[in-house]
Parts: C-alpha cells; sequence; structure tokens
C-alpha cells in the first residue's frame, strides 16, 4: 500500500485511536467493569475498525479503480464517487 504514505499521519493517528480503544477494552474487562461499560467500548472500538477502513477503501478505490476527480471517463468517476459514498455509509 505504497500510496497510504501520503496520508501516513492520518492512518497511523487512527490506528493509535483503536488501539487506545481496544486497551480500554482490555483494563475494564480486568477491572470487572459493568458489561453496559465493556458493550459501550468494544462499540467504539468497532466504530474506529470501520472509519479505518473506510479510509483504507477510498485510498484504493481512488488509486486503483478511479479518481473521480481526475478520471476524464465521467461514467467510471460517477460510479467509482457512488462507490466510495456507499463504502463511507455502510461503515458509518
Amino acid at each position: 500500500m505504497a500510496h497510504t504514505i501520503q496520508d501516513k499521519t492520518r492512518l497511523l493517528q487512527r490506528v493509535r485511536r483503536l488501539r487506545g480503544q481496544v486497551e480500554a477494552i482490555e483494563r475494564a474487562l480486568q477491572k470487572d467493569a459493568d458489561c453496559a461499560r465493556v458493550m459501550q467500548l468494544t462499540v467504539s472500538a468497532r466504530g474506529a475498525a470501520n472509519s479505518l477502513m473506510a479510509e483504507l477503501l477510498e485510498d484504493h478505490i481512488r488509486m486503483h479503480v478511479s479518481d473521480p476527480v481526475h478520471d476524464r471517463d465521467r461514467e467510471r468517476a460517477r460510479g467509482a464517487k457512488h462507490l466510495i459514498d456507499v463504502v463511507h455509509a455502510y461503515l458509518r
């Protein structure tokens, strides 16, 4: 994924956020936290993982399928834009 180098800082921030959320789950389990708290922490981690995946998929589409901003084939550009929008909506 060499093309992610340009977005490396942003992606690493998301990974660090995800790591922090997983560590919070671990701490909560070690402290026998209320099950509702553990579930909420897990939901937050899942959201962080989904956000990371959405960014990775969008970058992949733009680099290997079509970049809607620069593709001269307007039909393919519209299709790529639609796919990016669907990915973000699905992983929200």
